[in-house]
């Protein structure tokens, strides 16, 4: 196969897409005013009227066979499933029950870093962090007025909770793209990512600890819950981690939620399908996994096109030329995946656009698909927790305000520890990596 030709003009359509995207929300004050599919279109667009050499039909060609790769078809399945899980389990009551189980059972003197674990285990399970802080923040800020805790002091214990999650969970869409895009199985990007992220996890429980340990008092009002609303959630993450197939985890957990909704009436027979397809108000299951299905597949049509053109090659070049060693490859990934969430203020969206580009650094430098696929993901989730005008913060400053609570997200950074601790870890586990490496390789020259 002729290698191709680099060419810094075919990125053209990627920074039209950045500008676009950039600017609009500079201008309206908000970065998702803008649709991303839309401005992504414009960015297909540009791409198609590049390169005079080939006509439309061969562009077209070469758009589709990328966008129907075999991965890109898969990551839209599990996208499907995900949905159709996450609606089912939401109407069959599971966050209400697991929320309320997880409260009823810490400590007065724990209570913030308990948030922090219960949004752990909520947006592990759910896989989403923009839904986990809409299931907790009025708890936090309940908290809050209970305890006399600063109210940003409990959200941002939510939100740190929310990216443990958003990075791990098994039916995140940045999991899924993220090992989609580098070819591993979900459970060894999991066990990869959760040797990196468990002592910043650590480290951040502690530190709440450490700001609320003589707290005392009590929550009022009811804590009921169901153990069967909560098993469809402990099964998928037993199920994942045992290694299943995970069509056969999303569709057992579907059809388990299903069961459990139907049993306790929290689900009427009329509405099964209803709350696969739209969740149980309407904007959730697999309906709410449309956008970032639609924006996978004009992506990967984009990256054909630029690839052909000789964009991907000429970022490769670029970023080789700055490269020698695996351990600055990995930086070098970390360093893509971040740039380009602080670009697109999405993280599923970063990950998808730079996949290809992480996977070609990766077999360039012997980097395994599932330690470049959790460096990827570890960067852009960390950098996403951070982003003041990120769906996270955003969307945890207007709960506060729908509350009667003033709330910004300069407020909330200063108790981002998660985040912050994540990047920490995985550049200690890079650079130890390096040095485990260096120790491996003497000894065998010693022995030799």
């Amino acid at each position: 196969m002729k290698k191709k030709k680099a060419n810094a003009n075919a990125l053209l359509p990627v920074f039209i897409f950045l500008g676009l995207f950039i600017v609009s929300g500079v201008v309206f004050g908000d970065f998702y005013m803008m649709p991303a599919i839309v401005v992504f279109g414009v960015a297909l667009i540009a791409a198609f009227m590049q390169n005079r050499h080939i006509g439309l039909g061969e562009k077209i060609v070469i758009a589709t066979r990328s966008m129907g790769q075999e991965n890109v078809m898969i990551m839209c399945m599990v996208f499907l499933l995900a949905g159709a899980f996450s609606g089912a389990v939401q109407a069959a009551g599971g966050v209400t029950s697991t929320v309320s189980f997880s409260l009823s059972i810490l400590p007065p003197a724990g209570i913030v870093a308990g948030l922090f674990i219960i949004a752990c285990f909520i947006s592990l399970s759910m896989g989403t962090s923009v839904g986990t802080i809409a299931a907790l923040a009025p708890i936090a800020l309940g908290v809050s007025e209970k305890t006399g805790f600063e109210a940003a002091l409990c959200m941002g214990a939510i939100v740190c909770g929310a990216m443990f999650g958003d990075n791990l969970s098994m039916i995140s869409d940045t999991t899924i793209a993220a090992t989609q895009t580098q070819g591993c199985k979900m459970q060894d990007k999991f066990k990869e990512n959760f040797k990196v992220v468990l002592p910043a996890a650590i480290v951040t429980f502690f530190l709440f600890l450490g700001l609320t340990f003589e707290a005392n008092y009590q929550i009022n009002g009811s804590l009921d819950y169901s153990v069967w609303q909560i098993l469809p959630y402990l099964s998928v993450l037993a199920a994942a981690l045992f290694g299943i197939n995970v069509f056969i985890v999303l569709f057992g957990g579907t059809v388990l939620s299903i069961i459990v909704g139907l049993a306790l009436g929290t689900i009427a027979p009329t509405a099964v399908f209803s709350v696969i397809a739209k969740g149980p108000n309407g904007d959730g299951g697999i309906a709410g996994m449309y956008d970032i299905m639609a924006i996978s597949i004009v992506v990967a049509g984009i990256i054909g096109l630029v690839r052909n053109n000789g964009g991907i090659e000429y970022v490769l070049n670029k970023i080789k030329s700055m490269i020698s060693t695996p351990r600055q490859a990995q930086l070098g990934i970390g360093a893509v995946s971040a740039t380009m969430d602080i670009a697109t203020a999405n993280n599923t969206v970063a990950i998808v656009m730079t996949g290809s580009i992480v996977k070609d650094i990766a077999q360039e430098y012997n980097i395994s698909p599932k330690r470049a696929a959790s460096i990827m993901d570890i960067t852009a989730s960390a950098l996403q927790g951070f982003l003041p005008y990120g769906a996270q913060l955003l969307y945890a400053c207007a709960g506060a305000k729908a509350l009667g609570i003033d709330l910004t997200p300069f407020g909330i950074m200063p108790y981002l520890f998660y985040p912050a601790l994540m990047l920490i870890s995985l550049s200690f586990s890079i650079c130890f990596a390096n040095v485990r490496e260096k120790a491996a390789a003497g000894l065998e020259a010693g022995n030799n």
